[in-house]
């Protein structure tokens, strides 16, 4: 085994296809499968899964993790020199895409001003981006996991916290004659397949919904379809006060959902991952609520929800 055919699996993974990672690497085809035979022949194991894309094995995604430290590490090694650069290191990060379009603003300020980085973003649900940090896809990730992740090392971010909320043009169509909503009924939005949180609301409330949600994968897109009236939905609190305080969108009930959000990232010897480190504390400083922070509810009674008490649980909004 050697780097430049481990950095050939890494195109490959990188691309999708052996066609695309030789035109990336300057090389033909034929030789860059030729670096994956010999690599293979090496470590005793099949590394790359031939398919449209090819995908890492389980082996593979060490070594293509081992090929992004590497790289890493080598743009360290010339800025102690002070070769110069040949070009910025990208820095990638599973985020997902709440966190992305909320809090994490914060960091795309601090970013703005690394001429040395570019930051590479990674959208997928916070319950499944430690898959790609074990795959070696990325260098960091914001999950809600705080399990180790072997050769990285994790800490608490904080909270983000989410509120059930609708038109009131909705919520009078679809009410109860105490008033209270008629969760069976009432249409349900949703951003993906994994977003799971207004089904798993409503099986805590021993409550199945009658009609299947309307699946919207945009941020815009799902609160143009709040304000329409075309369903109900869990939104990030911070993100919804002034349609509430206008009264385009009421609460339907006290209850809300605190997701704990962690970040993993690589124990590797970086300047850059370390100011990537300390911006996204910076970040969620500002943004997130302390974990375990209490609820103050209004006057009338409620019942808090908490991310363990939706086990599974998953946003990619």
């Amino acid at each position: 085994m050697n780097l430049e055919q481990v950095r050939a699996l890494a195109a490959i993974v990188d691309t999708g296809s052996f066609e695309l990672a030789a035109r990336s690497l300057h090389l033909t085809p034929s030789a860059v499968s030729q670096r994956v035979r010999a690599l293979e022949t090496s470590v005793g194991q099949v590394v790359v899964r031939r398919g449209n894309p090819c995908t890492p094995t389980e082996a593979g995604a060490v070594l293509v993790r081992l090929a992004r430290q590497v790289e890493l590490l080598e743009d360290e090694s010339r800025d102690l020199l002070g070769v110069t650069r040949r070009a910025p290191v990208t820095l990638r990060v599973a985020v997902n895409a709440d966190s992305l379009d909320t809090w994490l603003v914060h960091l795309l300020e601090a970013a703005s001003s690394w001429d040395d980085s570019r930051l590479r973003f990674t959208i997928v649900d916070e319950d499944h981006s430690l898959t790609l940090l074990r795959e070696g896809a990325v260098g960091a990730a914001i999950t809600t996991e705080s399990a180790q992740v072997p050769g990285c090392r994790s800490f608490p971010l904080g909270t983000m916290r989410y509120v059930p909320v609708a038109s009131p043009t909705l919520v009078s169509r679809f009410s109860l004659p105490s008033g209270e909503p008629d969760w069976e009924r009432l249409p349900a939005l949703r951003y993906d397949d994994n977003d799971e949180l207004q089904e798993l609301y409503l099986a805590a409330r021993e409550v199945a919904s009658a009609s299947p949600p309307s699946q919207i994968p945009s941020a815009p897109g799902l609160r143009a379809a709040l304000i329409a009236g075309l369903g109900w939905l869990f939104v990030p609190e911070d993100t919804v006060g002034a349609d509430l305080a206008e009264g385009r969108l009421v609460t339907l009930s006290d209850d809300v959902v605190d997701i704990p959000l962690h970040w993993h990232v690589w124990k590797v010897p970086s300047h850059r991952l370390e100011r990537l480190n300390d911006a996204v504390v910076a970040a969620a400083r500002e943004g997130l609520r302390p974990i375990g922070e209490p609820h103050r509810p209004p006057a009338r009674p409620q019942a808090r929800m908490r991310h363990q008490d939706l086990v599974g649980a998953r946003r990619g909004m």
